[in-house]
């Protein structure tokens, strides 16, 4: 054999070899794949929230109004349709000449609910959702404070985007947290190891690519639980959806002769939800949204590892019953009771520390003691390592006085 052969075939055996953990990640992902559609299929419908309806959605999605994302109304209507959501709350980043907040999607589209936001930056580069948007302020003038300040006179909500970026969360005006955002997780990604997994497992699993970097947001959520000492602040979670990542050929016309997007809308939205509880009887609108979202009746779920609709975090004290994000008197018999429509692992903490660890729950009721803040999170450890590890729901705090 020449020398120049032996060089080759020891190229070869070197990207055949290098190519053994992507393989075997791709196998993985298809154990994974298989694993959720059994726990979705062991689940139970369940019907707990008593005079309130679940509504399932997405938070922080930007279109081509931006700047930083070629994506369509056309592409975000649609992919809310595949996703059988029931509302999307934009957050377009602001433009000099026009008013992205004005001009993106917002009312009922397809029997979707869309409401229109702005990502602000203020002036030491801290950022905000504001729901509904605001395109006049001169954010290069104003601090974070005087930011939510300001937003709080139009009646606008209120989020701390990329909370990683505050030196505080304990902010006059702020109404909730973002302690899970997709694109901060994702920059943690080795971008080589990145191209291989996608070239291995992006069409049979897209979306499940995600569970080769989803990590619990463990220092955001130690922050909020800090901030929750003094001040009530609701968790949501951020897509913080483009459509910008990929490669594409356009023709003169701007038709795509050839494509690969990573990041579509459909994908983004099967990775991480907010789910909104609304009193029975005023239904999903803007304001019942802004409203549910302010008081803390919501839950972030991780809804690509399963099905978290019913899931339940209460509490009763007396003949009064209370649900996440509300406020409730501590008295003799005072309870939390957590329902979830599979098995899973349950734990619940009290200010910010671990108080109850339980597995194989489906449900259960906490006899309280103590006044504190109190909130859960879910697990599924039946999906195996590392994302039985992570958590599947994250619950809102119950404030047991």
């Amino acid at each position: 054999m020449t020398r120049s052969r032996k060089v080759l075939l020891a190229f070869a055996i070197v990207v055949v070899v290098s190519q053994i953990p992507f393989a075997y990640r791709r196998y993985k992902l298809g154990h994974l794949n298989a694993v959720i559609q059994t726990v979705n299929s062991s689940r139970k419908s369940l019907h707990t929230q008593q005079n309130f309806t679940e509504h399932k959605g997405v938070m922080h999605v930007h279109s081509f109004l931006g700047g930083h994302s070629g994506g369509t109304f056309e592409d975000i209507i649609s992919a809310a349709q595949a996703n059988q959501l029931d509302f999307v709350v934009m957050t377009e980043h602001p433009a000099r000449d026009f008013d992205t907040a004005g001009l993106t999607l917002k009312g009922q589209h397809a029997g979707i609910l869309f409401v229109n936001g702005s990502e602000m930056a203020s002036s030491t580069g801290e950022r905000l959702l504001l729901i509904p948007g605001e395109s006049t302020f001169d954010t290069e003038k104003l601090t974070v404070t005087e930011l939510a300040t300001k937003a709080k006179t139009r009646s606008a909500l209120t989020v701390a985007a990329y909370p990683e970026g505050f030196k505080s969360l304990d902010l006059q005006g702020l109404d909730g947290v973002e302690i899970y955002n997709v694109y901060s997780n994702a920059r943690q990604i080795n971008p080589l190891f990145a191209i291989f997994d996608v070239v291995w497992s992006r069409h049979s699993y897209p979306a499940l690519l995600f569970a080769t970097f989803y990590q619990r947001p463990s220092e955001n959520i130690r922050d909020w639980d800090q901030a929750l000492a003094h001040a009530r602040l609701t968790a949501t979670a951020g897509n913080d959806a483009h459509a910008n990542i990929g490669i594409s050929l356009n023709d003169s016309s701007g038709n795509t002769i050839l494509g690969l997007q990573l990041d579509s809308y459909e994908t983004s939205f099967r990775l991480v939800r907010l789910h909104a509880l609304i009193p029975h009887d005023q239904g999903l609108n803007n304001d019942t949204l802004l409203q549910s979202i302010k008081l803390g009746h919501c839950f972030v779920a991780f809804d690509l590892f399963g099905d978290s609709t019913g899931f339940n975090f209460s509490a009763e004290s007396g003949a009064n019953k209370r649900i996440q994000g509300d406020e409730l008197k501590l008295q003799a018999g005072t309870r939390l009771k957590v329902d979830i429509p599979v098995s899973a692992r349950v734990v619940l903490f009290r200010n910010g520390e671990s108080k109850s660890d339980d597995s194989e729950v489906t449900t259960k009721s906490y006899d309280i003691s103590e006044t504190g803040v109190y909130r859960v999170e879910v697990y599924l450890p039946q999906l195996g390592k590392p994302v039985g590890e992570q958590p599947w729901i994250i619950s809102n705090p119950i404030y047991v006085k």
